[in-house]
């Protein structure tokens, strides 16, 4: 039966606690990546720090020398382990196969044999995006980078800031097993909107004489452009709401509302004409 953490740590199958100890100690201060430059040697002193996991632990070692090699799909752990790719944490990865300090272990999967094993395996992954204010409003794509492999997802319009979207197919892997990845969600700040819920809030100008004697002002909404109708002695900060111009709710389906928030733009008094300038010093 093939025992190749042995092999890893360089020792025999009967090496003792000390020997295999002594062994680690000197692999580890050899391929260390602050001494060994060589970007092999990252990937080598990952499968050491694995393998001395399982060997120094008396529990995995009484396992490990029952079903050897069987634990890693009969490959040798070498194999194994560059097959699980650059990101997995192999001592993570041997915990979980080795019941970590749950008390699992083999005898836990009863009658199903190695098997069992990728069942309880968390193989999942994680990770945080920031997406564009509009694109949480939106929907749109956004394009990852992991494992080495680039791809888009998609993003459901009005999702929320600290959302999780669960990716099917892209988490870790074990032998015909794969995990998902889950993309926490995080929202950049928009110096042009707030959102409160599934409504928005935005400023927008007013020239003077328009809020003083009403009229149409050109409003940029996340819809496209609208002409609003302003009535007379409109006054700074008050809202117009355009009902169902907000942020869809995902679980009802439904749209918010957007409230415009009146700025009004007072002229520069020193290009006023000088009649009108006299007149309103008087009058006001």
């Amino acid at each position: 039966m093939s025992k190749s953490l042995y092999e890893t740590l360089d020792v025999s199958e009967n090496a003792s606690a000390d020997e295999i100890k002594k062994a680690y100690r000197k692999l580890a201060r050899k391929y260390h990546p602050d001494i060994n430059k060589d970007p092999a040697a990252q990937e080598k002193f990952k499968e050491i720090n694995a393998a001395y996991e399982v060997l120094s632990d008396p529990q995995k070692k009484k396992q490990y020398d029952q079903y050897g090699d069987q634990m890693f799909g009969g490959q040798n752990f070498h194999d194994f382990a560059r097959g699980q790719g650059a990101d997995i944490d192999l001592d993570e990865l041997l915990r979980a196969m080795f019941g970590g300090g749950a008390g699992g272990g083999f005898g836990s999967f009863g009658g199903s044999g190695f098997g069992g094993f990728s069942q309880q395996m968390n193989l999942d992954l994680q990770t945080r995006v920031t997406i564009p204010f509009m694109v949480a409003v939106q929907g749109g794509k956004h394009s990852l980078n992991i494992n080495s492999q680039s791809f888009d997802i998609k993003i459901p319009a009005g999702i929320k800031e600290g959302e999780t979207l669960r990716v099917r197919g892209k988490g870790k892997r074990f032998k015909d097993q794969v995990g998902d990845l889950l993309v926490k969600i995080q929202v950049a700040p928009s110096s042009e909107y707030e959102r409160k819920g599934n409504d928005l809030y935005k400023k927008f100008d007013i020239p003077l004489k328009e809020a003083l004697f009403g009229g149409k002002v050109l409003v940029l909404t996340p819809g496209g452009d609208v002409t609003l109708k302003v009535p007379q002695n409109t006054k700074n900060g008050q809202k117009f709401r355009l009902k169902g111009k907000g942020v869809v709710d995902r679980k009802s389906s439904l749209k918010g509302d957007l409230y415009l928030i009146a700025n009004i733009v007072l002229p520069d008094i020193d290009k006023l004409d000088g009649a009108l300038r006299k007149a309103l010093e008087e009058k006001l």
